[in-house]
Order: structure tokens, then sequence, then C-alpha cells
């Protein structure tokens, strides 16, 4: 039996559906979490590319 042979008889439709679930999964995970963000919190990080400060200091400080 060759290599071939042996690779043309796996059923290999399963990758395809287990990479979906795995997407969809991780979308429903993000989406969730972006809907759950507080509007105080929502509107700091908005105001991050207007701030002259260093915003990643600031980041840090407040999930310490």
């Amino acid at each position: 039996m060759r290599l071939s042979d042996l690779i043309s008889g796996l059923d290999m439709t399963v990758f395809p559906i287990v990479g979906l679930i795995i997407f969809f999964a991780v979308f429903v995970a993000v989406s969730i979490r972006a809907l759950r963000v507080g509007k105080d919190e929502s509107s700091r990080c908005a105001a991050l590319p207007l701030d002259d400060r260093d915003g990643a200091a600031t980041l840090e400080k407040n999930h310490a």
C-alpha cells in the first residue's frame, strides 16, 4: 500500500469544521468582551490617541 492510497482514504472533512468552530468561538468571545466594556472605560480608551501622556503607562496603572 502506497502513501497516496492511504491519504486518499482519509476523511478530511473534519478539519474545516473544526476550524469553523474555533473561529466562531473566538468571534463570539471577542464580541461579548467588546459589548461588556463599561462606558467610562470605552471613553477613556477613545481618548487615548488624543492624550499627550504615555497611554501605555496609563493603561498599565488602571489594570494593575
